[in-house]
């Protein structure tokens, strides 16, 4: 899957996006055989010949200038997340490094439990927790052990554990898209990350859902994100999750999750705060 066809995924699906009167083209024939402009409409408007886009889609063009991706990222009209996706998939063909094993570092547990009042999480490249205070443990997975071994992965958790998930995101739809967003975001930063890709095949194969968003390559930075939640103990919060990332990441960083001051959001948070220390050993 990854890396080589990535480049010419993304490709595809912006040009499925878009007609040819959106970029000022006669719509031609009454049916199409595929949705969206065709590479020999495509081609012209970046100023590059069919066969090399061609080349490009099928991830033979690994010198690929970023003159040239400036001019698709124009003509596909893609905002400044997706330019920049659409960069470092580019990238991705011309390095197969494998990528070290991930690990926690001191300092950012430390950071996570230095956060008592509001749900804090380290994340790491492949949606898994690598550590959690309690807060989060009770918002994000209280069905799984606080402190197991394993902990979970919250893509794993949307899109196989349905039941749960969808009964705490108010907008499922949405955060399945951000899902798929951040692995689509770490996919291009790690593309010899083989465990990364190893879920990406999973989930494919055993999610319908995750299936079919995936073909459409959803693409976000995930770094601030406003979200409901449907806690069964306090009632829906509306709480904005801050992705807090440092130069040295390895695609790891820690999730604060917060409520705006003054809300009846920030009083059910305080009162879920309470629960959890109330019921902590």
């Amino acid at each position: 899957m990854y890396p080589s066809s990535a480049l010419g995924e993304f490709l595809r699906s912006r040009r499925a996006r878009l007609r040819p009167e959106d970029v000022g083209l006669s719509p031609g024939v009454r049916h199409r055989r595929v949705a969206g402009l065709r590479r020999e409409e495509l081609a012209p408007l970046a100023g590059v010949s069919v066969g090399y886009y061609t080349r490009l889609e099928q991830g033979q063009s690994p010198n690929v200038s970023d003159e040239v991706l400036d001019s698709l990222a124009r003509v596909l009209r893609l905002d400044d997340d997706e330019k920049g996706h659409l960069h470092r998939l580019a990238r991705v063909l011309r390095s197969r490094e494998r990528v070290k094993p991930e690990r926690l570092r001191p300092g950012i547990r430390m950071m996570v439990d230095s956060f008592t009042d509001v749900p804090a999480v380290a994340v790491g490249r492949r949606g898994d927790f690598l550590a959690w205070n309690r807060l989060a443990h009770a918002l994000l997975a209280p069905h799984w052990d606080f402190d197991g071994d394993e902990k979970p992965n919250f893509v794993r958790i949307d899109f196989l554990e349905t039941d749960f998930s969808r009964s705490l995101f108010v907008d499922w739809e949405q955060k399945a898209r951000d899902d798929i967003a951040y692995l689509e975001g770490s996919l291009s930063r790690f593309p010899g990350d083989e465990g990364l890709t190893a879920l990406i095949e999973e989930l494919t194969t055993l999610s319908p859902e995750f299936r079919a968003l995936w073909t459409e390559h959803p693409v976000s930075n995930c770094a601030s994100i406003s979200r409901d939640y449907r806690h069964p103990d306090v009632g829906v919060m509306t709480l904005t999750a801050e992705l807090l990332r440092t130069p040295d990441d390895e695609g790891q960083g820690v999730t604060v999750f917060q409520a705006e001051p003054g809300t009846p959001s920030q009083e059910r948070l305080r009162r879920l705060a309470e629960l959890v220390a109330a019921a902590a050993p």
